[in-house]
């Protein structure tokens, strides 16, 4: 008897589950509570690698973020699988889900000595409780009680055991009117143990910039085939290019006792922290500055303490010096410490009184990368090359993702990826 009541459990549960019955959410990254900030996903052993680990390896994916509200909340979370473009896949999650269909996270600390109170959740995934049994893209889930209310999703993706082979190179683009501006991501899959049939329609790239998803080349498909090597070299046909953009700006918030890396004032100020980070100015044709970079990203720290979760919070005031009228669209501070999206506290506005475009971001005592990003009325599109120019030497990091799907399945398995940067 109990043995049909579990099965009836995991069957309602799967039914509750299923990718097609998610009304409230997108297969991308998305924040929906307010109170929920400083979150990250990324390997146990690497804080900031990207969200990636083997099947059946034993590795796992370490998510960790704060609730400034400090509410009583009763937290889950599932993984749904999706296609190798994002969209959710056919596949039942008992499919892909090897144990519970959903899970608590229960591993909660509050700050300690901070002046914000907050909870920090972590949680460790794949794990005993909720293991998965496919390889390809996954949406992690996390919600409160119930899916109906949604706290955070995070693109993660696991990789087949045995993979392919990669191997390309990252230059200045061929074509000459982007020669200077732009870098080219060329390189070849070697098939290794993969009967792959009809690579036309089965066999998929996705190519990440600095981890970022809103300008991510995907679904893109091999020009050339040799026994067991798929060619993935455009020449001019230009689909493989990114701006370089410009080495990210950086400052150092692991201390609130003395002033640090780009950082002008720190004072406390209607009870919060507040810093001030060194005035900016606009370099849309400025020459290629290099500096070591965290490609955009960030991590959390605290030299003033030696305790656990003892950073705190500081309202961090941004200010930009623009010598060109900005119109017919909105700045806005960019990078993982915006979660790589356009979020409105990160909007600048102009300070007739100061001449400098300003805002100010909340953020946890650590260290930053960011960069000035202008986003057109009325569009998504996202140009770092509008403040900061671009150039071809600019060292970022890009993520090959090789995709297919097999002869007699419906989802797409993740069967390699690299990391290429530039080549000087």
């Amino acid at each position: 008897m109990k043995r049909i009541f579990q099965f009836f459990l995991i069957f309602i549960t799967c039914l509750e589950l299923s990718g097609q019955n998610y009304p409230n959410i997108l297969p991308e990254n998305n924040i929906f509570d307010e109170a929920i900030k400083s979150v990250k996903v990324a390997r146990t052993d690497q804080e900031l690698s990207q969200p990636i680990i083997k099947l059946n390896s034993g590795d796992q994916l370490h998510l960790v973020f704060d609730d400034l509200d400090q509410k009583d909340r009763y937290l889950k979370y599932t993984l749904i699988h999706c296609s190798h473009d994002w969209k959710f896949s056919p596949l039942n999650p008992i499919e892909y889900i090897d144990g519970f269909l959903e899970d608590e996270i229960k591993d909660y600390t509050n700050g300690f000595n901070t002046i914000q109170h907050y909870t920090q959740y972590s949680l460790l995934f794949p794990n005993d409780m909720l293991k998965l049994t496919k390889s390809g893209n996954y949406l992690l889930f996390v919600y409160d009680t119930t899916p109906d209310h949604p706290i955070l999703t995070r693109r993660i993706m696991v990789e087949e055991p045995l993979a392919v082979g990669i191997s390309g190179v990252v230059q200045n683009a061929v074509d000459v009117n982007f020669k200077e501006t732009k870098q080219q991501v060329d390189f070849t899959v070697y098939s290794s143990g993969y009967a792959i049939r009809n690579p036309a329609l089965y066999l998929h790239a996705t190519i990440l910039q600095n981890g970022r998803w809103d300008n991510a080349i995907q679904g893109l498909t091999y020009r050339s085939l040799k026994p067991g090597e798929f060619s993935f070299y455009f020449d001019n046909l230009n689909s493989n290019l990114f701006f370089g953009g410009a080495e990210f700006r950086t400052f150092d918030l692991r201390t609130l006792r003395n002033l640090s890396d780009r950082i002008v004032s720190i004072n406390f100020e209607n009870q919060i922290n507040q810093a001030y980070v060194m005035e900016d100015m606009a370099r849309p044709f400025g020459a290629y500055e290099t500096n070591t970079t965290l490609k955009g990203a960030c991590f959390w720290a605290n030299y003033d303490f030696d305790s656990e979760i003892s950073e705190d919070y500081v309202l961090t005031h941004f200010s930009l010096r623009c010598d060109f009228k900005v119109s017919g669209g909105d700045l806005y501070v960019f990078g993982e410490l915006t979660d790589w999206r356009i979020i409105p506290d990160a909007k600048l506005e102009y300070n007739q009184e100061t001449k400098y475009w300003e805002t100010s971001l909340y953020l946890k005592q650590g260290f930053y990368n960011y960069q000035y990003v202008y986003v057109p009325k009325d569009s998504k599109s996202i140009d770092e090359t509008y403040i900061e120019g671009s150039h071809w030497q600019t060292k970022n990091n890009y993520m090959i993702l090789i995709y297919l799907q097999e002869e007699g399945t419906s989802y797409d398995k993740l069967i390699g990826s690299t990391i290429l940067t530039i080549q000087k």
